[in-house]
């Protein structure tokens, strides 16, 4: 199985790789649309939250930087109905000289959820944060690395 994502080539001030989707509502949220590309950007939107489940809904905690710190949605190269529109959002990106470029991986990270459209991964390297009142533990002494 080979997953698409579409993100920023650089880190958010938050130390993300904002995917596509959080690209484009932050021209909208800023104001920097056009009257047709808000348009385009509503209807899309609305679109995609009617096609495919957003995990978040599905588990609140899948996005939890303290849970799954980094954790990303990637599109199942078979979900091509959904890859087929993506082109409407980078050209709204590119308009306003934005960059987004398609990542693709057999193997992205830890899945934290799935369904038939998309996974959330948490990467390679990334650990959950010590939950309050927990002691951390050194990775290099852990049966799990």
């Amino acid at each position: 199985m080979v997953y698409v994502r579409f993100q920023s080539p650089e880190r958010s001030p938050r130390g993300h790789f904002p995917g596509v989707f959080a690209l484009a509502n932050g021209l909208a949220r800023e104001g920097r649309l056009t009257e047709e590309q808000h348009r385009f950007w509503r209807a899309a939107n609305d679109w995609y939250d009617a096609a495919y489940p957003d995990p978040s809904r599905v588990d609140p905690a899948v996005y939890d930087p303290g849970v799954n710190p980094g954790a990303v949605a990637w599109f199942k190269e078979s979900a091509v109905h959904l890859l087929d529109r993506v082109p409407g959002y980078l050209a709204l990106l590119a308009a306003h000289g934005v960059a987004c470029e398609r990542l693709e991986s057999a193997d992205p990270g830890r899945i934290v959820y799935e369904d038939e459209h998309q996974v959330v991964v948490v990467p390679h390297g990334r650990r959950p944060r010590p939950q309050p009142g927990t002691v951390p533990t050194d990775p290099a002494n852990s049966a799990s690395t």
